[in-house]
């Protein structure tokens, strides 16, 4: 968090990422933009932006539009980055339905480090790629072959497989060349 605005609340950062979503959306965020995305009383609004705007993160009057300030962008964009990142962590590696997948990331996002959130987007890239660990196990199979492998005699057809796998494809990019 920077020197000047102390930790955000939860609440906070949710009003920052929807400041953001509904001028990315709509070109101008209001208050009652707010309270209806948020379900939330105009009054809870009033006292949200009043306090963004003490920290430095909102442009705010009474009736008027709301903005978000260079320092307000800059956290909002991360709190987004850090939900759409672990929403689609859960959705794309996890099999999760999106619906409840967005409502996870929403209660994560505030808790979790940028180092970690690198981390599963690292591991997320390394299984959508692997051929052996990837693709099929991401679809929700157990093991590549799509049997539940408990010893590793098992995986030996799978892990040949693989390998022609890719072979094959290193061929068809030679003779693309």
């Amino acid at each position: 968090m920077d020197r000047s605005t102390g930790a955000l609340s939860e609440s906070l950062e949710n009003y920052l990422e929807t400041i953001l979503l509904l001028i990315k959306e709509n070109s101008v965020a209001r208050a009652g933009d707010i309270s209806k995305r948020l379900s939330v009383s105009r009054s809870s609004v009033t006292g949200a932006l009043q306090a963004l705007r003490e920290r430095g993160l909102v442009n705010y009057k009474p009736y008027g539009l709301v903005t978000l300030t260079t320092l307000g962008s800059e956290l909002a964009t991360k709190v987004l980055w850090r939900h759409e990142a672990l929403r689609n962590f859960l959705v794309n590696i996890l099999g999760v339905a999106h619906t409840e997948a967005d409502e996870a990331a929403c209660r994560m996002e505030h808790g979790i480090s940028k180092s970690i959130v690198d981390r599963l987007l690292h591991l997320a890239s390394r299984l959508e790629t692997c051929p052996r660990a990837g693709g099929k196990w991401v679809l929700g199979e157990d093991t590549p072959c799509g049997k539940t492998a408990r010893s590793s005699e098992k995986c030996e057809p799978c892990i040949t497989e693989c390998l022609k796998t890719v072979k094959s494809i290193k061929q068809t990019k030679r003779s693309r060349k």
